[in-house]
C-alpha cells in the first residue's frame, strides 16, 4: 500500500538532504504531493481547498528519514525482528517496540493555516483518536491545555504514556463526562470496523458550536482492518465515490461526512510520510485533510 523512494547514490542523498524549497530533488517530484485540480472539485467545496506546499517541518522529517534509513546495522536488526514477530503482533506494534516507523501528517504551520489560527492560540481538551507514537499529537498538543490519547497498540501507548498524554481506553474517550474542543481522525476511518459509528462518537464528544474534527484520509480509499498481523474487510463498509482525488474529496465532503453531521470548512491535499527502512529512504501515501464542525440538529 505504501509507494516509497529510492536515494541510495551518494550524489542523489548529497542532493535531497540540502534541499532547500519546494523543488525536484533527486528525480522526486514533491510537487505531485500537493497538487490539486480545483476545477475538478465540486462547487461546494472548490472555495474550501486550501494549497499547501514542501514546507521546512516536512523537509527536516524527510532529511531525518533518509539519515536512519542509512543505518544498516540498525536496518538489518529491525528487518530481522519485524520477520519473526509478523506473524504474532501488528506492524504498527512491531514499530512502536523497535521505536521506528514514526508518521508525519502536516507541521506546525500547515495545522495553523487549516484552523486558521496563530501559533499563541490556545484552547481546553485536544482528543487524537489512534495517535501512534504521539508524533503528529505534538504538533497539535502545543495549543491545548489538556491533551488526551487513544492506541490500541500497547508499545505505542508506552510511547504516548512516556510523553504525558492522557491515555483513554478505544470506548472510553465518549464517557468521560466532557467534550473536546478538538477532535482528530488522522487517518484512522479506513483502518477501523465501524467507522460510521466512528464519526457519529465523534460528533456528540465535539464542544457545541465551537468544537472542530481534523480528519485525514488515505485516497483513493481502500479500507482495510491490519488484525494480529494480517488484514481483511472492515465490518462496516464506508462508500467513497469517484477515481481520481479530487472526486473522492468531492463525495467525502457533499455526501459522506455531511450525511454523519458535518460540515467541511477546509481541506487540503498533504503527503502522509512514514519513516522508512533498510529498502526505501521513507514511505508516501495521498492523504485528504479535512476541518469539520458539526452541523446544527
Amino acid at each position: 500500500m505504501w509507494s516509497g523512494k529510492y536515494v541510495r547514490s551518494p550524489l542523489a542523498r548529497s542532493l535531497f538532504m540540502n534541499m532547500a524549497s519546494e523543488s525536484e530533488a533527486a528525480g522526486i517530484e514533491t510537487q505531485e504531493w500537493y497538487r490539486c485540480c480545483p476545477d475538478l472539485l465540486g462547487d461546494t467545496v472548490r472555495p474550501l481547498f486550501v494549497q499547501s506546499h514542501l514546507d521546512t517541518d516536512t523537509q527536516a522529517f524527510l532529511r531525518r528519514s533518509v539519515e536512519k534509513s542509512g543505518w544498516l546495522f540498525t536496518q538489518l536488526y529491525h528487518s530481522f525482528i519485524s520477520s519473526v514477530l509478523s506473524p504474532l503482533i501488528s506492524r504498527t506494534s512491531i514499530n512502536g517496540l523497535l521505536g521506528r516507523g514514526s508518521m508525519f501528517v502536516f507541521s506546525a504551520e500547515q495545522f495553523q493555516r487549516l484552523l486558521r489560527v496563530g501559533p499563541d492560540w490556545r484552547a481546553e481538551r485536544l482528543l487524537d483518536l489512534g495517535a501512534g507514537d504521539g508524533g503528529v499529537t505534538e504538533v497539535m498538543g502545543a495549543h491545548f491545555r489538556e491533551v488526551y490519547a487513544t492506541e490500541v497498540s500497547a508499545p505505542m501507548r508506552w510511547h504516548l504514556q512516556r510523553r504525558n498524554y492522557k491515555l483513554l481506553g478505544i470506548d472510553e474517550w465518549q464517557q468521560t463526562g466532557f467534550q473536546y474542543d478538538l477532535i482528530s481522525c488522522l487517518n484512522l476511518l479506513d483502518r477501523c470496523d465501524h467507522p460510521l459509528e466512528l464519526l457519529r462518537g465523534i460528533r456528540r464528544s465535539l464542544v457545541p458550536g465551537t468544537g472542530r474534527v481534523i480528519m485525514a484520509a488515505v485516497l483513493p480509499f481502500q479500507p482495510y482492518v491490519e488484525i494480529g498481523g494480517r488484514w481483511q474487510r472492515p465490518k462496516e463498509r464506508l462508500r467513497v465515490k469517484g477515481k481520481t482525488w479530487e472526486e473522492q474529496v468531492t463525495n467525502l465532503s457533499n455526501e459522506v461526512l455531511r450525511g454523519a453531521g458535518f460540515q467541511v470548512e477546509a481541506v487540503t491535499r498533504l503527503p502522509y510520510l512514514c519513516e522508512g527502512d533498510m529498502y526505501n529512504d521513507y514511505y508516501v501515501l495521498d492523504d485528504a485533510v479535512f476541518v469539520l464542525k458539526a452541523l446544527e440538529d
